[in-house]
């Protein structure tokens, strides 16, 4: 027992093909009974569905061929409608055994409507259509009417097992061919889809060149290497800024260290001045002690020459009242005639000369050491003079340089200030400048991958439209072989 059973579908039209037959053997009888039944079917008008939905038939046809005792017929009958349901897939079996009486029984496929004849058949049409049954055989056979024998051994109830393992495959067919024709009818829809675009695209484009208007497809890759070149202008820019910055940061650095060196030379000088002027000022110190030390011996001296201008007039005194004495005691001797006064004239006279000597001596030698006291503190003093005029010059261009190097210390800080925003400036811009580079290539390699995807998709689409195209055009010229035998 054998059962073929196909169903293929395209747009909104469904057309099957099932046949079926049995043949059983009697057991002593030497009599065979058979039957075979081949069912086209033609539904149309709704599209094959996972379940749901049903269409009209186009048509049904069925021919069947049946022999018991020797004798044969064949008979056909065709409906021109009929119900089909959009559930896909399909199985059946066929069983029939036969006899010298002529009874005969056939089942194939499972379906919706059936047929039978008036004579000793009957069976049920393929998946989804129903129709009429076609004559039958007829009860008288041609040559007259022969004698009615009944075999015991066909009386007798048939073992028939249906493998479980078919089920599953027919199943599995059913489901795998459910799962297809989804697939192809989501892809005929996608075809549509794509040639509605298209006419409407085809439509678009007549109306632009009706108007007289000329579109132009351009690419992004020109402005992409726009735009890169663009940036690139904007870096170079930068990069050149950038050298320039760094030739003034050099040229200030330089003046920056001349003003460092000059720095240092003054404050070397600084140092030089101040040290020179410690030993001036030792220098000085010691001028005025020993301004001091001859000042005390100038005073010594004037209360020498004071103690003896002192001891000179009391001594004179003294010897004055001696030679008063002297004179009395001299005045009492009048053998003696001398010259007193004549002597003590004299002995003033030498005393006189001798203080007046000393006393020119020591005013002498202490004006000559008070002028060189003098003339070595003026000598001195125009030193320290000079020494301090120097010293406020110093400061002065001390403090000078010290503003200098304060402002040349602000303008490097504002131009290493600026140069560092200048830097961050230019690494962000291209930073920025890389991220929407690496941006737009990424936008234009994903819709590089969109295209050559959906250029692969409608590839795909249409190889498989033109394998079902080939496909049901095979089918068509096998139902339509197998509708003009």
């Amino acid at each position: 027992m054998s059962r073929i059973s196909f169903r293929s579908s395209t747009g909104g039209g469904m057309r099957g093909f099932s046949s079926g037959s049995a043949i059983v053997g009697g057991g002593g009888g030497g009599t065979r009974s058979s039957f075979s039944s081949v069912s086209v079917s033609r539904v149309g008008g709704g599209r094959a569905g996972g379940g749901g939905g049903f269409g009209a038939g186009g048509g049904f046809g069925s021919r069947s061929l049946y022999n018991l005792g020797g004798s044969k017929r064949i008979s056909y009958s065709s409906v021109g409608g009929g119900l089909r349901s959009g559930a896909g897939g399909g199985y059946g079996f066929s069983l029939g055994y036969g006899g010298g009486a002529g009874a005969g029984f056939g089942l194939g496929g499972a379906g919706g409507g059936g047929g039978y004849g008036l004579g000793s058949g009957f069976g049920l049409g393929g998946p989804g259509f129903g129709g009429r049954g076609g004559p039958g055989f007829p009860v008288c056979p041609p040559g007259g009417i022969h004698e009615v024998t009944v075999n015991q051994s066909l009386l007798a109830p048939l073992k028939l097992d249906i493998d479980p393992e078919i089920q599953k495959v027919r199943t599995q067919e059913r489901e795998q061919i459910k799962t297809l024709n989804n697939k192809f009818a989501s892809f005929i829809d996608k075809v549509r889809f794509l040639e509605q675009q298209n006419k409407v695209l085809e439509t678009k484009w007549t109306l632009l060149q009706e108007q007289g208007h000329t579109v132009t497809r351009k690419s992004l890759e020109p402005i992409f290497e726009a735009y890169i070149n663009n940036l690139r202008r904007q870096l170079d820019s930068l990069v050149g800024e950038r050298g320039r910055l760094d030739s003034e940061l050099r040229s200030m650095q330089d003046m920056v260290e001349d003003f460092k060196n000059k720095y240092e030379d003054e404050i070397n000088r600084r140092t030089g001045a101040e040290n020179e002027f410690v030993v001036l000022k030792k220098d000085v110190d010691g001028a005025y002690m020993n301004k001091v030390e001859l000042q005390g011996k100038a005073d010594a001296l004037a209360e020498e020459i004071n103690f003896l201008r002192a001891l000179y007039e009391a001594e004179l005194s003294q010897m004055q009242q001696q030679v008063s004495d002297t004179s009395v005691v001299l005045s009492m001797d009048n053998n003696r005639n001398l010259d007193l006064n004549s002597i003590i004239a004299e002995v003033k006279a030498q005393y006189e000369d001798i203080a007046n000597r000393s006393r020119a001596e020591a005013e002498a030698w202490y004006q000559n050491k008070y002028e060189e006291l003098q003339v070595s503190a003026g000598r001195h003093g125009d030193d320290l003079r000079n020494t301090k005029i120097e010293i406020s010059e110093i400061n002065r261009m001390v403090q000078r340089l010290r503003n200098e190097i304060d402002s040349v210390k602000k303008q490097c800080a504002n131009l290493q200030a600026a140069i560092a925003e200048a830097e961050e400036r230019g690494e962000m811009a291209l930073k920025d400048a890389k991220a929407k580079l690496t941006e737009l290539e990424d936008a234009l390699q994903k819709a590089k991958a969109d295209l050559a995807r959906q250029l692969r998709e409608y590839q795909e689409l249409m190889n498989v439209k033109l394998a079902l195209d080939i496909e049901i055009a095979t089918y068509r010229k096998l139902l339509e072989g197998e509708e003009s035998r």
